[in-house]
């Protein structure tokens, strides 16, 4: 086991008097692959956000990669993590080409100004760029990639700053069935590599948990319902609970989980 990355200690966040999250202890390890799954409205993407340390937490204490949350300089936390969100997506230049756009995450901006780079940030960036399938729109402009394209740069440049801790918010969303497959067994080589970050992926369809992950937080209502390795939280009880229907769960042969209502 390596060391810790991420340490949730009884945290909540309420927001106008809601209950976002409560009652969350959660540890992360440098070698785990965690995936983060529950219904709209669970607190998933909070609980990412104060992982990411954009979000601060109403109670308890945290701690990223070693430093506590309200004690550390964030703006040298954040370029050691990697994020990739639809509202980061929403930030980026609509006429920023690929290859600019994953080469200016070494500086943590975008759009680029008059920053140079030097040949080993612009193979960094293209090999990234190919890992993740976008190899022909490298000189393309991100306003004119489909959902599926925009997904697998924006990967690539959360990767770019070679950051200890990768943090995926529904990485599948919007995706069609062939996008979908894809980037899914894309992320299974990443995950399978290990050079790779510490990786937490959020998405609420068991189907799109990438074979390699090694642990499953498991919320509902702000609450954690089950969390651990995975083949223990990854139950028809546990998940029938977290969605609040009940529910079936099959494994197949190649590892790849999937849940009907009965």
């Amino acid at each position: 086991m390596g060391g810790q990355v991420l340490r949730l200690q009884d945290v909540a966040v309420r927001r106008d008097g809601a209950a976002l999250l409560r009652g969350i202890d959660w540890t992360v390890n440098e070698d785990e692959r965690w995936v983060v799954v529950g219904p709209n409205g669970a607190g998933k993407t909070t609980l990412l956000q104060v992982a990411a340390t954009l979000l601060y937490p109403s109670e308890g204490e945290v701690e990223v990669l070693g430093e506590r949350l309200g004690q550390a300089d964030v703006f040298d936390l954040r370029p050691r993590i990697g994020l990739a969100s639809a509202a980061l997506a929403e930030k980026i230049p609509p006429e920023e080409k690929v290859i600019d756009l994953v080469l200016t995450a070494s500086y943590a901006i975008m759009g680029r100004w008059t920053e140079e780079y030097d040949s080993n940030d612009v193979t960094r960036a293209v090999e990234l760029i190919d890992m993740m399938g976008a190899a022909h729109l490298i000189r393309r402009r991100f306003g004119t990639l489909s959902e599926g394209e925009r997904k697998r740069v924006q990967i690539a440049r959360a990767l770019m700053p070679d950051p200890e801790m990768l943090l995926l918010d529904e990485p599948a969303a919007g995706l069609d069935l062939g996008g979908r497959e894809d980037l899914v067994r894309r992320l299974s080589l990443l995950a399978g590599d290990y050079r790779s970050p510490t990786l937490v992926l959020v998405t609420h369809h068991v189907e799109e948990v990438p074979v390699g992950f090694t642990h499953g937080l498991l919320l509902r209502h702000g609450s954690v319902v089950a969390q651990g390795p995975l083949e223990h939280v990854m139950t028809p009880d546990n998940l029938s609970r977290t969605f609040g229907v009940p529910l079936t769960l099959e494994r197949n042969a190649e590892g790849r989980w999937y849940a009907r209502a009965y």
